[in-house]
């Protein structure tokens, strides 16, 4: 493992990190949304900009998305129930009294709201169209079933089973949502050796669903830049058995292993 405090650790670049594996091996591939699949930190960008711009209270993006991952740990850790979804506006409020700047709940309510227009990576829907052609895709999202139903239709519908932080009752980083994965797959036989979990956080998923004995897939989407963004620190940098710095590397990774 990588230990912090350094930036993003230097594993290889597209390709499978662990010996004697192979993509083929799997039936099931489990994705994180927001991160991985939805442009989160775009979506966050987007709103706050004007919002601040209102308030003259400039802000880099830097600024903005670091702020929020140091709340968003925040919540995490005392609302371990609570969908990532309502946590959002509690996220807003927090963060302008960090900056000392007058807020209302009509605009925590707006930021909360705003979930339903985050866009995908522009990668997003034409590779999960080519794995989808080979596995099934199943939603793991710390998000609540009305904002992921949201952000299904803008990725075009991909997902074969839907798993939200209020179905299972508690969110990632809790091994509680892997264990419900798994109960939620029993009735079609998948077992965990079937499962691989695709996700670009360390925080929220590849060290927990590592911690729980499935293969994953890391997507760095942060590749080259530095820190991590809008998502809340890891203790440190687990080696995934696979890794991509997108998900067009992925695909193209599979279609390689296929071809």
């Amino acid at each position: 493992n990588c230990q912090l405090p350094t930036a993003n650790c230097q594993l290889p670049t597209a390709k499978n990190i662990m010996t004697n594996t192979s993509l083929k091996q799997f039936n099931t591939i489990t994705f994180d949304v927001v991160g991985t699949l939805i442009d989160f930190e775009k979506g966050i960008l987007d709103w706050f900009r004007p919002v601040l711009a209102s308030k003259d209270a400039p802000k880099s993006d830097n600024d903005i998305l670091t702020a929020f991952a140091r709340h968003e740990d925040v919540f995490q850790q005392s609302h371990p129930n609570e969908p990532f979804t309502a946590m959002l506006a509690m996220i807003y409020l927090s963060m302008m009294q960090e900056w000392e700047l007058p807020a209302t709940t009509d605009e925590a309510e707006s930021f909360r709201n705003s979930i339903q227009h985050w866009p995908a990576f522009p990668d997003t829907v034409a590779a999960l169209k080519v794995l989808k052609q080979h596995f099934r895709i199943v939603a793991v999202t710390n998000a609540d079933m009305w904002a992921l139903n949201y952000m299904s239709a803008t990725l075009s519908e991909p997902f074969d089973l839907k798993i939200t932080c209020d179905l299972v009752g508690v969110n990632k980083p809790s091994l509680d949502v892997f264990e419900f994965v798994l109960t939620q797959l029993a009735p079609e036989k998948v077992t965990r050796d079937q499962i691989l979990h695709a996700a670009q956080s360390q925080y929220h998923d590849i060290a927990p669903a590592t911690a729980f004995g499935l293969a994953t897939m890391w997507i760095e989407r942060r590749h080259g830049q530095e820190g991590f963004g809008a998502t809340p620190l890891p203790e440190s940098v687990i080696t995934p058995n696979f890794h991509a710095v997108s998900m067009a590397d992925f695909a193209a990774q599979f279609t390689a292993e296929l071809g």
